[in-house]
């Protein structure tokens, strides 16, 4: 095929459409505005020499379980998935923790212990799904309409176990969690996977949310990349350069070039021009509005500025003189923590917004399973906590960082004394730092009500645009956030389509 595609940003989804239309034989150039490739996807040492900190993401079962990477040699460009012994642990004040093992019967005696019951539920309820799994994955990481999966759950799996996953979609988590479970901790262990994502745990389609990551803990674990998340990126870099794909950093994008109706190529701030016959922009809503002006007007436009971004964030990094104290044992062989305490503290926690009360906070400790992150005996941790976006300026104060640490020392007494440096990140910094983390919102756009499914808009393919040859492939498109490069592949193959007709 002789055709030119430029792909804007070099994140994963951006790099994952610049793959798969290189395999195509398309003439691809990635164009990045950073000085380095990545996007939400890097490692530095922010805080000292030697302590190597994810800057954005860090835990990555959606990646581990990704039909699109699977399909790519990354192994063979240095890609290493570390599983630490327990996926996820979620602690209690009374000392002991409920953990999420890649072992669902070690999942099942960790929350037997809370209450009689609770694991032989759990068990229950995951095993057709783990039956099934391929078909889940086809449901959750494929493009839109995801009609495969559905089709092959319900051919396997059956009628029940098929609608039990669709009712999941308008089932509040704390409904969920009180129809599996008695104990407030079980509950609580399962509430917690839903603050991942932004849509309340009494709003319908969280209990989806909450569902799912933990069933992904079993069939694929929640694993990070050895050395750190950058290896991610190396290794689809590596791919992709293999095939002939090149990228150029310090290239911001500020406008897409149109002629008749169509798009002829990108304009780039220090004056280079792409000229290509389709560009894929690995964008939030609003830049590819900046982006093209006039050219995207009407229904599609009015849709865009109706795109609802997700909770503000504030990250801390840590250099740790030692592992942390963690009273609860399962807590320190866990490679992310979850930190709100029993149901009511939980949901109390994720309601609080710098209110007083203690944040719930998202937590990872990847040097325990990965000594390359610190030197010799020492570790890294990070945690992070969210809010509305009209609170990010408070999200960033000092206070809001004696919080965090705050809350960490409830549950692993002698933490604060283990602190070497710190590194704070607050909404405008994240998004200084990668434009698509709008406001601080790390997840690519909010997940609640109809934008769950219908993302960034309403329509039978949501990565092509009313401008022929525009086409929309960052997490802003379903399936949305989380590294896995779905939509940008999904985008990929819809323009690989218009090429071929072009080029027949």
């Amino acid at each position: 095929m002789t055709a030119r595609a430029v792909v804007i940003g070099a994140g994963p989804n951006g790099l994952a459409a610049a793959i798969r239309l290189a395999e195509a034989g398309v003439e691809t150039t990635v164009l990045e505005a950073q000085p380095q490739p990545g996007g939400a996807v890097r490692t530095q040492e922010l805080t000292l020499p030697g302590f190597r900190h994810d800057t954005f993401s860090s835990v990555y079962p959606a990646g581990a379980a990704s039909p699109v990477f699977a399909r790519m040699p990354l192994a063979d460009h240095g890609l290493e998935w570390v599983q630490p012994p327990v996926a996820m642990a979620h602690p209690l004040d009374d000392g002991r923790a409920i953990g999420l093992y890649r072992d669902v019967d070690v999942t099942v005696a960790s929350l037997e212990a809370q209450h009689a019951g609770d694991g032989q539920s759990w068990a229950r309820f995951v095993a057709p799904y783990l039956r099934h799994f391929e078909a889940v994955r086809a449901t959750m990481l494929a493009g839109f309409p995801p009609v495969g999966g559905p089709l092959k759950l319900l051919t396997q799996a059956g009628p029940m176990p098929t609608a039990r996953f669709g009712l999941l979609v308008a089932t509040p988590a704390r409904t969920l969690a009180r129809r599996l479970f008695s104990a407030s901790g079980s509950r609580a262990w399962l509430l917690g996977a839903a603050a991942h994502g932004d849509a309340p745990v009494t709003a319908p389609g969280s209990a989806l949310a909450a569902f799912y990551l933990n069933l992904l803990g079993h069939a694929v674990g929640w694993p990070s990349p050895r050395g750190g998340a950058e290896a991610i990126i190396d290794a689809l870099l590596g791919h992709l350069r293999a095939l002939g794909g090149q990228v150029v950093c310090d290239a911001l994008v500020e406008r897409v070039v149109t002629a008749g109706g169509r798009v002829t190529g990108v304009a780039v701030a220090d004056g280079r021009r792409y000229e290509a016959d389709a560009v894929l922009a690995d964008v939030m809503p609003g830049a590819l509005l900046a982006m093209t002006g006039d050219a995207l007007g009407g229904w599609y436009r009015s849709g865009l500025t109706r795109f609802r971004y997700g909770p503000a964030t504030v990250k801390v990094d840590w250099a740790l003189s030692g592992p942390i104290p963690w009273s609860a044992p399962e807590a320190r062989g866990a490679g992310t923590v979850h930190l709100g305490g029993d149901e009511p503290s939980t949901i109390a926690s994720l309601a609080a917004h710098g209110g007083g009360r203690p944040p719930f906070l998202l937590l990872g400790q990847q040097s325990l399973a990965d000594p390359t992150r610190a030197p010799e005996g020492q570790h890294t941790a990070w945690a992070y906590t969210h809010a509305p976006a009209n609170m990010r300026a408070a999200l960033s104060s000092e206070q809001s960082v004696h919080a965090i640490e705050d809350q960490v020392e409830r549950f692993a007494p002698g933490f604060q004394e283990l602190i070497l440096a710190r590194h704070v990140q607050g909404p405008d910094v994240l998004q200084a730092r990668d434009a698509n983390l709008v406001h601080g919102d790390v997840g690519g756009g909010s997940y609640s009500g109809l934008q769950s499914v219908f993302r960034p808009l309403p329509a039978l393919s949501p990565y092509r645009t009313p401008l022929s040859g525009l086409f929309l492939a960052s997490a802003a498109a379903f399936p949305g956030g989380a590294v896995h490069g779905v939509p940008g592949d999904a985008a990929a193959r819809a323009a690989l389509r218009l090429l071929k007709k072009r080029h027949a």
